[in-house]
C-alpha cells in the first residue's frame, strides 16, 4: 500500500455510495446537490468524530440518579469557502455546539495555486478537535493551505473531511502534514484534468452548491 494511503479512510457504506452517484449525475440540481452533501456529511461524521473525548456526569433519570458520559470537548468546523459551507450543517446536526471558522481561498486558474482572501477561527479553536471540510480534495493545495493556517493558529488536532479525494492531493497533504487524517466518500487514483479537477467526481462543487453553474445538458 502506498504510504500516503495509511492516513486515508474511504467510506464503504451503501448509502454513501448511492449518494455519491447522485452527486456526480449532471441532472442533479443545486437544491438536491446541497441536500445530498449535507446528508453525506452527517453519515460520515459518526466515524470522523468517534474519538471525541467524554466525561462522566451525574443526572436524574426517571427511576434514579445515574452517572453517564457526555462530550468533554467541542469541535471547530472549518469550511474552505465556498463549497465547504455545504458540509457545515451536516456536522452541526451531530454536534450542535460546534463552532465554525472560515478559510477563504480561490484557485488561480493559471497556476492552480491557492490565493487566500480570508481566515478566521473562533478564539478558543486551538483546544478543539478541528475538522476542515471541503467537498473535493483534488490538487490538495487549498487543503494544504488551510491546515497550515490552522496549525499556525495553534491547532494540533486536525482532520480533513471531504467527499471526493484524488491521489495527487492526498500525496501533497501527507507529505506536508503526515499527522492529519483524511476521510472521504470516494477516492480516485486517476490523473486530474488540465484544470485540476477530478474526472470521476461532481465537477466544481462550489458552483453546484451555489447554483452558479449547471452541468445539465442544454435542450
Amino acid at each position: 500500500m502506498d504510504e500516503f494511503l495509511k492516513n486515508l479512510t474511504v467510506f464503504d457504506h451503501p448509502l454513501i455510495k448511492h449518494k455519491v452517484s447522485h452527486l456526480c449525475d449532471v441532472n442533479t440540481g443545486s437544491k438536491e446537490f446541497c441536500e445530498l452533501v449535507n446528508e453525506m456529511t452527517t453519515l460520515m461524521g459518526y466515524e470522523v468524530l468517534k474519538d471525541l473525548k467524554l466525561k462522566d456526569v451525574e443526572i436524574q433519570a426517571p427511576l434514579q440518579k445515574i452517572t453517564t458520559p457526555v462530550l468533554a470537548e467541542d469541535i471547530t468546523i472549518v469550511p474552505i469557502l465556498r463549497a465547504g459551507l455545504g458540509m457545515v450543517d451536516g456536522l452541526r446536526a451531530l454536534v450542535p455546539t460546534g463552532k465554525v471558522g472560515h478559510v477563504g481561498l480561490y484557485r488561480d486558474e493559471e497556476t492552480l495555486q491557492p490565493v487566500t482572501y480570508y481566515f478566521k477561527l473562533p478564539v478558543d479553536a486551538a483546544k478543539d478537535q478541528v475538522i476542515i471540510v471541503d467537498p473535493a480534495l483534488a490538487t490538495g493545495v487549498s487543503v494544504d493551505a488551510a491546515i497550515k493556517y490552522c496549525k499556525e493558529a495553534g491547532c494540533t488536532r486536525i482532520k480533513v473531511m471531504c467527499i471526493f479525494a484524488a491521489k495527487q492531493g492526498l500525496e501533497l497533504v501527507y507529505k506536508n502534514h503526515p499527522d492529519v487524517k483524511v476521510y472521504c466518500a470516494n477516492y480516485s487514483d486517476q490523473p486530474l484534468n488540465e484544470k485540476g479537477y477530478i474526472l470521476t467526481a461532481a465537477g466544481d462543487a462550489g458552483d453546484r452548491v451555489c447554483g452558479t453553474v449547471s452541468y445539465k445538458p442544454q435542450k
